[in-house]
């Protein structure tokens, strides 16, 4: 019985240690077919280190302020009788856009015009008769007096009438309508605002020490968030005369044609300005840096036994302009960089470039 029992637990320990051994022996044998196996190239697209000529400039930020700008408000108070405007339409100068009720102004210059009237009668008479020396001179003088002194109040009426029509200063865009017909508006009270928007205004400050290479009529470009890709262009119009003293910057203003309406008063613009002197630079596309908190860098593409190999290079950078970035440190004029595709790539990877997919290359900025 126990000879048995001893048989067949050794032939079990013989079937469980083929098992197991050929399992083992399979597992070995994929690790080691793995293991022989080369992952495919990732396909990446590329950029060459490029030299490039740029202007120096000085870099700020702006505000867009237009030419001219008013609240429109009633110099007197009255009750809106019309509203001659729509909200945001363009008006020229001098075109009526709120009349106020005049209905007790008018009466009161009718009343003054019959006294006008009757005191001019009176004067003519006295004049006649002073000729004849039936009136005095002093009684002439009273008459004249009183006849001036109607004409003047009659004139004041119209004035007053006249303000009570309100009209555009200047030529330009008005905003959105505050009032309503018949609300009763005090003096002062603003019933829409009026923006001249071409040409436009750009402020902006620069540190002081650049005082010595600005002057009036230089080019300035900047971009505003709302036309991305967009760049316009103008010229400083005007340099403070005082350094602020608080933050020892120097107040400009610069002048942009905006004869398509794009750019608005309040936007945020970021500020060029070119200077005389260039210099030359290595570039290379904006995507081609990934930026680190240790570090920037770059994959750089060499040549191994006829493969392609992405190699993590650490760079350094300076100014971004119009899609590339300027390489102080770290890369060589003619290298190629991977462009697109860095996200799926690890250092020392083969890589296969296919440039049909890359992203479209920038311009020198003048």
């Amino acid at each position: 019985m126990n000879r048995r029992m001893i048989i067949m637990l050794a032939a079990v320990f013989v079937v469980l240690g083929g098992i197991f051994g050929w399992k083992a022996f399979v597992a070995m044998k994929a690790a080691d077919h793995m293991a022989s196996m080369t992952p495919p190239p990732a396909m990446i697209s590329s950029a060459t280190v490029t030299p490039r000529v740029w202007r120096s400039e000085l870099t700020s930020v702006g505000t867009l302020r237009a030419v001219q700008s008013v609240d429109l408000t009633a110099e007197v108070a009255g009750t809106v009788r019309q509203i001659l405007f729509e909200s945001g339409t363009e008006v020229r100068a001098g075109t009526p856009l709120v009349r106020l009720d005049t209905t007790a102004e008018e009466a009161r210059l009718k009343s003054l015009m019959a006294e006008v009237a009757l005191a001019r009668a009176n004067f003519e008479r006295d004049t006649k008769l002073n000729h004849q020396g039936h009136v005095s001179q002093a009684r002439l003088d009273a008459t004249r007096s009183s006849l001036d002194s109607l004409m003047a109040q009659a004139d004041e009426q119209r004035a007053l009438i006249a303000k009570k029509v309100i009209t555009a200063p200047f030529a330009g865009r008005l905003g959105i309508r505050r009032i309503n017909l018949g609300q009763y508006v005090q003096a002062g009270t603003a019933m829409v605002d009026l923006q001249q928007l071409d040409p436009i205004h750009a402020d902006f400050t620069l540190p002081e020490r650049y005082l010595n290479t600005l002057e009036q009529g230089q080019a300035v470009g900047f971009t505003v968030a709302a036309f991305p890709g967009r760049r316009f262009t103008g010229k400083i119009t005007a340099i403070s005369p005082q350094v602020d003293s608080a933050t020892r910057s120097i107040p400009l203003q610069a002048t942009v044609d905006n004869a398509d309406r794009a750019l608005r008063p309040g936007m945020f613009a970021q500020m060029t300005v070119g200077l005389p002197s260039e210099r030359t630079v290595l570039t290379v596309p904006l995507s081609a840096v990934t930026y680190n908190p240790y570090g920037n860098s770059v994959f750089l593409i060499t040549e191994k036994d006829g493969a392609k190999i992405a190699q993590t290079t650490p760079v350094q950078t300076g100014e971004t302009r119009e899609g590339l970035l300027e390489i102080t440190g770290g890369l060589k004029q003619g290298q190629e960089v991977v462009s697109v595709g860095q996200n799926k790539l690890r250092s020392g990877q083969t890589v296969a470039v296919d440039n049909r997919v890359a992203p479209p290359q920038a311009v020198d900025m003048p």
